[in-house]
């Protein structure tokens, strides 16, 4: 939320979406927002794909969301018990199509101009170190998405 405050001036297009722990996003929810933005940042706990129904994703065609930023991968005790008990009922490869890569690869098939993904299980507090210096980038200093990219691989 602080990090929102801060770069709102150099929003611009509006925000739209669910900030905070407000509630769990519906699939209709996450349908809506990704289909209808031209950029979409998830900042949430465990695997981006464990959160969006996989059958929709390749079904589906996004090509005005030019950017997809997923700072995800983060692991509580709460969300290891949740991701624990939703991946009991998966198979091994429905599981591994949820990995960053594979997510990245579903994600340009399915319209998607770039991607930014982490690769490693991470905290909340480097997760809020790359936003900052992804809008920072993005909006301050007007980088490219490559050369923002470079920046946060530093």
């Amino acid at each position: 939320q602080e990090i929102l405050e801060k770069y709102h001036g150099l929003f611009r297009l509006q925000w739209e979406g669910v900030i905070g722990n407000m509630y769990a996003p519906s699939q209709a929810e996450w349908q809506q927002l990704l289909t209808n933005c031209s950029a979409f940042l998830f900042y949430g706990m465990e695997r981006f794909m464990s959160h969006v129904l996989l059958d929709w994703l390749v079904a589906v065609n996004i090509p005005k969301c030019r950017l997809v930023i997923l700072l995800d991968l983060v692991r509580s005790q709460q969300s290891y018990r949740r991701i624990t008990n939703y991946d009991i009922h998966k198979s091994c490869l429905r599981i591994a199509l949820e990995s960053p890569t594979e997510t990245a690869v579903l994600l340009s098939l399915s319209g998607v101009g770039s991607v930014i993904a982490l690769q490693w299980y991470t905290s909340l507090e480097e997760n809020a170190e790359r936003l900052e210096t992804l809008f920072e980038n993005f909006l301050s200093f007007g980088k490219t998405t490559g050369q923002t990219v470079h920046v946060l691989q530093k």
